[in-house]
């Protein structure tokens, strides 16, 4: 079976509705959305309930059923997969285009007066929940929230949640103790004048207390909630997770609490808030409907969890990790495009997933390895063109040697996370493949050679990296840059580089990692993407105009970009000067780790040759 086949989601439609209809939720509507309950990114196989209704297994979307209709809203990197899994039952709608509203306003302007909108409250955000509950007033319609997940009571075979090992994350690699982090949290609550903090995102969680796990695939991290105030520090987990090594690790300071008893907790606290009233408990704002509700609106305040911040900006410990996971990274890589190049030559016929798993073997034998960073993007041709393309190992293409190939991938180590983007040609590309290739490197190669002013943020940055592409009037359809976690999830807030209004809210700082991944997609030929992974340090300019302090990157990802596919006469003195640089570096400090195997060697020297 394809992996955008169409799933038949009749009969769940149809047990949904009859669940909707009950007298106990009496809902006209019901909202299905993407996360779980800690608003993850990447979720368990127990929360992929939008894609169970469904049939659409895009990461991002939120699904609306009603009696008569049901609805998909994704956006622009998904519609052709959607397109091509949803079935007769469903309407797309394809968030971004001219006349189609966001989901949050298709409930106020689209359903009629009166409907009752049926919510996991554990599933949508307190904020979001406001928002719509506002714009349903002149409807006299309502948001509810709902005692139980009204998918659930419909799919039969749902699997269980994981419950896997939860070990401690040694300081020689985190850099700084959790009793460490718990005091900034505590500073930053004292400075909120917050009597407390809920911790929801389990990438926080799992950084807070220098815990690692594998409940989501490809994310180290495990189910748990924490909630921090000045004295004491609540872990709310499954105990029996819990290495013996890891509650030793925890030590009295940290007080482990059951994972279903969190939020009747919560509504203990709410009530003695409600009976002191001297303070708020600090909630995020990716904190959900159930976790305000428990606690009660009129104790909370909303506001970007402080984690978050101190998260993003890396210590020197994590830096020299992220330095050092990316040379054993790239020594895989080289082994990987020099044997790729060699069965391409040779005429073996291998499809985008089996080359996919030599890649990940290759890693698997570097030190500290502990599993791929998300599902390997192995694509040749025109299945480049699609931007998040994940091959099927039953269905998916066989890699020529006479088209571009895009291969965008990472791994997790316990000293740091990799995510890295490389577009070859292992035969003789055209002249219009070559052009849109540099236009790209020269996008990539301004971010990596900026210098900017302290306060500046990843949005003002963007057209950097669009400048070159907008000369011969291309673009693309994606970010520029995520910021990436220390051994923890690939893409991490709250900074990044691009067009969403979003990342205007946080200037980059030192030892903030970020992204740096311009590309070009030409649609049904080819896509192009060279992805490095960049660290925020202090520049030093001959002058500080303003006394701000300036800026600049430090590239550590290493692996060679395509020579055969730059176009010279495009490049400035400069630009060929940093390719030339670059190479070289990589040459110095791969080559030590690639010297036992001499094809990648032998591949690795000519690709760093200078142009």
């Amino acid at each position: 079976m394809s992996a955008h086949a169409t799933v038949d989601t009749s009969q769940r439609l149809k047990a949904l509705r009859e669940v909707m209809a009950k007298p106990e939720y009496n809902v006209q509507a019901v909202v299905i959305p993407t996360e779980d309950q800690h608003f993850s990114e990447y979720i368990a196989q127990c929360d992929e309930r939008r894609a169970f209704i469904s049939g659409f297994t895009g990461s991002a979307g939120t699904a609306i059923v009603t009696p008569q209709n049901a609805f998909l809203f994704t956006d622009g990197r998904y519609f052709l997969q959607a397109s091509k899994q949803l079935d007769q039952n469903w309407t797309l709608m394809k968030q971004g285009l001219p006349d189609v509203p966001t989901w949050q306003d298709f409930l106020s302007k689209n359903l009629e007066k009166n409907t009752r909108i049926g919510v996991d409250p554990t599933l949508i955000s307190a904020s979001d929940a406001d928002g719509i509950q506002k714009a349903l007033e002149p409807k006299q319609s309502e948001l509810v929230s709902l005692s139980q997940n009204l998918v659930d009571l419909v799919w039969p075979d749902r699997p269980p949640r994981p419950a896997n090992k939860v070990f401690p994350l040694d300081v020689k690699y985190a850099g700084e103790s959790h009793q460490d982090k718990l005091k900034r949290v505590r500073a930053e609550l004292k400075k909120k004048e917050a009597k407390a903090m809920v911790v929801n995102m389990l990438d926080e969680v799992a950084w807070l207390f220098n815990l690692r796990g594998s409940d989501i695939d490809y994310n180290p991290v495990f189910f748990a909630y924490a909630l921090v105030d000045q004295e004491k520090a609540l872990l709310f987990v499954n105990e029996q997770q819990l290495e013996s090594s890891a509650c030793d690790h925890l030590g009295p300071e940290v007080e482990v609490h059951p994972y279903d008893t969190f939020f009747s907790y919560l509504t203990h606290l709410g009530a003695e808030l409600n009976a002191s009233k001297d303070s708020k408990v600090l909630v995020s704002d990716k904190a959900s409907l159930a976790v305000a509700e428990a606690i009660g609106k009129e104790n909370i305040v909303v506001a970007r969890s402080p984690v978050t911040d101190l998260k993003a900006v890396k210590n020197e410990v994590e830096i020299e990790g992220f330095r050092q996971s990316h040379i054993r990274d790239g020594a895989a890589l080289v082994r990987y495009f020099a044997w790729l190049e060699e069965q391409l030559e040779a005429g073996t016929e291998l499809s985008e997933s089996q080359v996919a798993d030599q890649l990940e073997k290759y890693r698997s034998e570097q030190d500290l390895f502990m599993g791929l960073s998300f599902p390997t993007i192995s694509a040749t041709g025109s299945n480049g063109a699609i931007i998040h393309y994940d091959p099927d190992p039953n269905d998916c293409a066989i890699v020529k040697k006479d088209q571009i190939y895009l291969c965008d991938s990472g791994a997790q180590f316990l000293d740091g996370t990799t995510d890295v983007t490389r577009t070859f040609h292992f035969g003789t590309p055209k002249a219009e493949e070559k052009r849109a290739f540099t236009r790209v490197l020269q996008g990539h190669i301004a971010i990596d050679t900026a210098v900017f002013p302290n306060g500046t943020t990843g949005y003002l940055l963007d057209p950097f990296a669009r400048r070159p592409l907008w000369e011969d009037g291309l673009d693309y359809r994606h970010g520029t840059g995520h910021g990436v976690g220390h051994f923890l999830n690939v893409h991490e807030g709250p900074h990044g580089i691009g067009v969403r209004i979003a990342y205007n809210n946080t200037a980059l700082k030192p030892g903030m990692t970020v992204s740096n991944e311009p590309g070009y997609y030409a649609d049904g030929q080819y896509g192009i993407r060279i992805e490095n992974i960049v660290i925020v340090r202090e520049a030093k300019t001959p002058n500080n105009f303003g006394d701000k302090g300036y800026l600049r990157f430090e590239h550590v990802t290493m692996c060679p970009i395509g020579k055969n596919l730059v176009d010279t006469s495009l490049l400035s003195a400069k630009e060929r000067e940093w390719l030339n640089a670059y190479h070289a570096e990589i040459l110095e400090k791969v080559s030590p780790l690639v010297e036992k195997d001499e094809r990648a060697l032998r591949w690795l020297k000519r690709e760093c040759s200078p142009l």
